[in-house]
């Protein structure tokens, strides 16, 4: 498979002239090791610390592994020699004293999982890094586009194939994850086996140090039975015959490697009628579904999940406009005591931009009444994202954005 363009690109090299140290974590499989190599000078070399003899070194000789892997250099899952950190310190602050000018872009790193690596980088790298997040391809890298970081009101509708409904599911049945691609729709099952496997053994087992691997992939499958839903733990532990605070545990180490996202609710000291439910999403629909065993695209997208579905997919292209800039997103769910609900409000510039996904190709105005209800907010333009494929004002401050122009 050709190598696809990241679009991370720009302002990962940006960085790279600023910071001594960067930072690539991302869940495995997302293509960092790939995208770093791909964009590395020649002077630039890679070694991996999944390699058993690297990794033995790095634990037990910090100072000599990098001694024998000098800057500029890539070390691949540094996560698992923690060891590195404080001398890393050293050597970029020798640098900073004694070749300030020579001192940027030593370091690449990429690492799997965060359960204990942001705090290492916290404690050792303050102020000497560049921290970024990677997922699988966005369609924007699919289509080989790049816009700025999603906003209604400063949105661009590309000029590209309108994506019929069959298309669309078949990519969200499928997900994102570069090697999937070298797989075909009757294969794509033994990839997503092999990937919770791997998950399972090597993160899992050895940082989050869970027992029980098979209670584990219970609960990894109630967390998929719930795409876009509010989370519930007491409802999530039940289905896996596991405590609440076994469910909450579990859920940060998900979210840690970069698997699942919990969209925040929104908080203000203006409203107090707001909820502070979040919601639940994994990130990638394709593993999704397989966890949840949905055969086909065809059999997804008419089943009964199909709404929280494209829903998932359409909240991941937008969280990845933002993680592909090099930005977190400033995304929560609106939603008060009243069950008034906005799938996403974007709070930027003192205004609140209100955003609404729905699976139909025909949308109306009820769709977004929500929007003139938000109480004590200044609300900038919304957006109305669904299958209906033009771009034109629904009010006069609500727009429509076709789902394929992600």
């Amino acid at each position: 498979m050709a190598y696809i363009k990241r679009n991370l690109t720009k302002v990962f090299l940006e960085a790279s002239e600023l910071f001594p140290v960067l930072l690539l974590t991302g869940a495995r499989q997302v293509g960092k090791s790939t995208f770093l190599s791909h964009i590395a000078g020649p002077e630039r070399h890679f070694v991996t610390l999944d390699d058993p003899e690297n990794k033995l070194q790095a634990r037990e000789d910090p100072r000599l592994f990098l001694r024998d892997h000098p800057a500029p250099v890539i070390i691949d899952e540094i996560q698992y020699a923690p060891q590195l950190f404080p001398h890393l310190k050293m050597i970029v602050d020798e640098a900073r004293r004694t070749n300030p000018d020579r001192a940027s872009g030593l370091y690449w790193l990429t690492g799997s999982q965060q359960f204990q690596l942001m705090k290492d980088v916290s404690e050792s790298l303050a102020g000497r890094i560049g921290i970024f997040r990677m997922q699988g391809l966005s369609w924007q890298e699919l289509t080989g586009r790049e816009q700025p970081p999603f906003r209604p009101d400063t949105f661009v509708c590309p000029d590209v194939p309108v994506l019929s409904s069959a298309e669309l599911y078949r990519r969200i049945w499928r997900g994102a994850f570069p090697e999937a691609e070298r797989f075909n729709d009757d294969q794509l099952g033994a990839f997503f086996q092999s990937y919770v496997q791997t998950y399972l053994e090597r993160d899992v087992r050895d940082f989050a140090q869970v027992g029980d691997l098979a209670v584990f992939f219970k609960f990894l499958q109630a967390v998929a039975a719930r795409q876009g839903q509010l989370l519930n733990y007491s409802s999530l532990a039940q289905s896996a015959d596991i405590s609440q605070v076994t469910a909450k545990k579990w859920l940060g180490i998900l979210v840690a490697s970069g698997i699942a996202y919990v969209l925040p609710a929104y908080q203000s000291n203006l409203n107090k009628r707001l909820t502070q439910m979040p919601k639940l999403y994994l990130l990638d629909t394709g593993l999704a579904a397989w966890l949840s065993r949905w055969s086909s695209p065809a059999v997804l997208a008419q089943g009964m999940m199909n709404g929280a579905y494209f829903e998932a997919w359409c909240v991941g292209e937008l969280l990845k406009s933002y993680w592909n800039a090099g930005q977190e997103p400033p995304f929560y769910l609106y939603r008060d005591r009243e069950q008034l609900e906005i799938d996403i409000v974007i709070e930027q510039d003192g205004k609140l931009f209100p955003v609404e996904i729905k699976k139909s190709a025909a949308v109306k105005k009820e769709d977004v009444s929500a929007f003139s209800q938000i109480s004590k907010h200044p609300v900038g333009e919304g957006a109305l994202i669904s299958m209906y494929d033009r771009d034109m004002h629904l009010t006069p401050q609500t727009r429509t954005i076709f789902a394929g122009y992600l």
